[in-house]
């Protein structure tokens, strides 16, 4: 079984029989929007980490972090451990709002040309089944990416997983979409449409229905115009709810009083709060 899907299942089965936990940890995450629109992301980094150091017995993680003199191979925030085979899995963690997603961020710029130099139309048959066993499409078995989904009008949250396995399982075709145009799932066609500023390659599987999209970008340009992105909306089927779903998650004012302190306070302070948190999570340990 592959390392990173054998993860997500005993992260779901914790999560299963205890939603508590990561409720709980998932509320204090997202809290740090009140914060700043960006804080909870990098936040996510270290208390996910944590949440797997503190109550997953048979793994274990490190936070990597923004450590500018560490050459990074993936694009990983956090490194899971396997307690048993001491297996190392690089993770890309992500918080974003519910609806488009970036899994990859394609930094050599190869998916794109690849796509292009195929055909610029409609990639289906032998010509698909050649771009998804190519070098170019080799490097999506090398992203594991967890994402933090939260929908803030609803004070919902969700931990999705995207299936890559039915990237390439289940897509039938492969479609081009130029700049101001867009794909009608109901007619299946591609038609002119403003807002979209450059060109993409749209994943869709037999019934038309998106699956996941390459977009246009040059090695130079802004990261958030080209990769790999997905569709949270869109692509639900095709992704793995290691919470089982939506859950409702709430704004912990406390929290926030507590950074305020910390910020303000010395490193004694910190220490004798450090224990005080221990203790308590060694209590939820035991009571949930």
């Amino acid at each position: 079984m592959n390392a990173y899907i054998d993860f997500q299942n005993r992260f779901k089965l914790l999560a299963t029989k205890h939603p508590k936990l990561i409720t709980n940890t998932l509320s204090n995450i997202f809290t740090m929007r009140l914060i700043g629109n960006k804080t909870h992301g990098d936040l996510a980094e270290i208390g996910i980490a944590e949440f797997i150091n503190q109550f997953m017995y048979d793994w274990r993680s490190e936070h990597v972090g923004k450590d500018l003199f560490r050459a990074k191979e993936h694009e990983e925030d956090i490194v899971l451990i396997n307690e048993l085979s001491n297996k190392r899995i690089p993770v890309s963690l992500k918080a974003y709002g519910d609806g488009p997603l970036q899994l990859s961020t394609d930094k050599d710029s190869i998916l794109y040309p690849t796509l292009i130099a195929v055909k610029k139309d409609i990639i289906q048959g032998e010509d698909l089944k050649k771009v998804l066993k190519s070098k170019a499409f080799s490097v999506i078995d090398n992203i594991n990416v967890m994402p933090l989904i939260y929908r803030e009008d609803k004070m919902e949250c969700n931990i999705m997983v995207f299936d890559f396995d039915s990237l390439r399982n289940k897509t039938d075709k492969i479609v081009f979409i130029p700049a101001q145009h867009r794909y009608n799932e109901d007619t299946q066609q591609v038609t002119k449409a403003k807002g979209r500023k450059h060109p993409i390659f749209m994943f869709l599987d037999k019934e038309g229905k998106y699956i996941c999209e390459v977009r246009y970008g040059n090695a130079a340009a802004n990261a958030l115009q080209r990769g790999l992105w997905t569709h949270t909306k869109n692509a639900e089927n095709y992704f793995n709810s290691l919470t089982n779903g939506w859950i409702p998650y709430e704004h912990n004012e406390t929290l926030v009083k507590l950074f305020r302190l910390a910020l303000n306070s010395t490193k004694l302070g910190h220490i004798d709060a450090n224990k005080v948190l221990q203790a308590d999570i060694d209590n939820i340990r035991s009571v949930w």
